[in-house]
């Protein structure tokens, strides 16, 4: 044990034992040591998707500087609010962690009811990755960039359609938000998933989809899809030749998805101090690094919890207010 970590603990212990730090001094007297048992780590969507893939692989690298096994459970379901009700009443001792994408802030925008506050019911611990949506149309289409299809949408008698993932996905609302910032119509197609979505488009049952880097870049390879624009506010470093919306007209739009980690809210300033400083030890992992890269087609990057805490706070307002005005059906 090195003499840096050796203090740690020892702080660790120490300030676990304080009073006034969201449990009692017995509870934190019988055991003062973090962990002494397996911590969950529960996200909102199914195995083997790219959620599920960031949290094994954050899992893994979390287990090795926790000195203890860090077991993702999925909980699908409800938009990803399965998992994240589930965590907000756990309790806050560090040992319930929830992995989230940008859909957290979305489904705070989008449903009525949900057994818990998207705010004050967790804290955030460090933002993980950050990656925009491409939009994709099939190859040898009369689009040929962003333009073409703003054009087309301006033209009376046109109906042009836009596929997503699903109905209150960073997808649908990145298409939503495009079409209020530029002015047009365009009606959205849901799917379920991505792959569904990727399907449809490739039978011509909508015009384009926004979608993740990595779930389009093979198709765009192969040479089936094209991609007219990217959603972020800087070209996708895999794709340099596709520009952005912003310099095909549509000023200021920028939409990222991101992935993130949560704890309950109460969560032990030295207990939240030691997962932050342990992700981002995973993440300045360049192998680490580069399989994230790989699996989100995005950025890589550990956070303040305050920032992670502004991002979610600024996505759940923009999203908010969007719903009111698009008129989306809120669930």
């Amino acid at each position: 044990m090195t003499l840096t970590r050796r203090r740690a603990g020892l702080a660790l212990a120490s300030a676990c034992l304080a009073p006034g730090l969201g449990a009692s001094r017995s509870t934190w007297a019988q055991a003062p040591r973090y962990p002494d048992r397996p911590v969950k780590l529960l996200h909102g969507f199914g195995a083997g998707g790219n959620a599920d893939a960031v949290a094994r692989i954050l899992a893994t690298e979390l287990g090795k500087s926790l000195g203890q096994a860090v077991v993702v459970e999925p909980k699908p379901g409800a938009g990803g609010t399965i998992a994240a009700g589930t965590v907000a009443s756990a309790r806050p001792d560090g040992y319930t962690l929830l992995l989230v994408t940008g859909g957290h802030a979305i489904a705070g925008a989008l449903y009525d009811r949900l057994p818990y506050d998207t705010l004050k019911s967790f804290q955030p611990v460090s933002a993980l990755t950050t990656f925009p949506f491409l939009v994709v149309a099939q190859a040898g289409s009369k689009y040929t960039g962003l333009q073409d299809v703003l054009k087309a949408a301006r033209a009376r008698g046109t109906e042009l359609t836009y596929g997503s993932a699903g109905v209150g996905t960073g997808q649908h609302m990145a298409g939503a938000l495009l079409a209020q910032q530029a002015g047009v119509n365009m009606v959205h197609v849901p799917y379920r998933g991505e792959s569904a979505a990727m399907t449809g488009l490739l039978g011509g049952e909508v015009d384009l989809v926004l979608v993740a880097p990595t779930a389009a870049v093979q198709h765009i390879r192969s040479g089936k899809l094209q991609a007219l624009a990217t959603t972020g506010p800087s070209r996708w470093p895999g794709m340099p030749e596709v520009r952005t919306a912003a310099e095909q007209g549509v000023a200021q739009f920028d939409v990222r998805s991101w992935t993130g980690l949560l704890a309950p809210a109460g969560l032990p300033k030295p207990l939240l101090d030691r997962l932050q400083l342990d992700v981002r030890k995973a993440l300045t992992d360049e192998a680490v690094r580069a399989r994230l890269e790989e699996i989100t087609g995005g950025e890589v990057r550990a956070s303040p919890p305050a920032e992670l805490q502004a991002t979610i706070q600024g996505d759940l307002k923009r999203w908010t207010q969007l719903v009111k005005d698009a008129h989306i059906q809120k669930e």
